[in-house]
């Protein structure tokens, strides 16, 4: 399946901001540098926010990562996101409750899909019509790669 000239809303998981800022290389970054140009658009929650950016501030010191570049990074993504209210939650739901904020923001943003790195534990959001896709896979679904 393929999108075109339809913005698709997804939520991404913490690893595949985590993975975008370990390696420039990978379908993460790809999908980061992405984000803001009209191929696809991120919903999160406050609690997912928090989350991307207290694991990406464990990055600081490492790869020549400053605090200065996390902020940016934060900053941008948190411009760039649909800002979505959780009224009603779904837990337990995921395989891992600590995955269950992710599913409620898709959920309730009604998104196509969750791009992980995680397969196995959003298997079940397919009951909501939700997708759960790779990064590099989106990225070919949305005419990237």
């Amino acid at each position: 399946m393929r999108y075109h000239r339809i913005m698709v809303n997804v939520v991404l998981d913490t690893n595949v901001l985590y993975s975008a800022m370990r390696s420039q290389s990978g379908a993460s970054f790809k999908l980061l540098s992405l984000l803001g140009e009209g191929s696809y658009q991120i919903s999160v929650s406050v609690p997912l926010f928090v989350e991307y950016e207290d694991a990406l501030m464990r990055l600081v010191g490492s790869r020549k990562l400053r605090k200065t570049d996390i902020e940016a990074v934060s900053d941008f993504v948190c411009e760039q996101a649909r800002h979505q209210n959780i009224f009603f939650l779904w837990r337990p739901l995921l395989r891992d409750p600590k995955d269950d904020h992710i599913a409620e923001v898709a959920i309730a943003a009604g998104c196509s899909a969750v791009v992980t790195y995680n397969l196995k534990d959003f298997k079940s959001l397919e009951q909501f019509n939700l997708r759960v896709i790779t990064p590099s896979a989106f990225l070919g679904e949305i005419g990237e790669i």
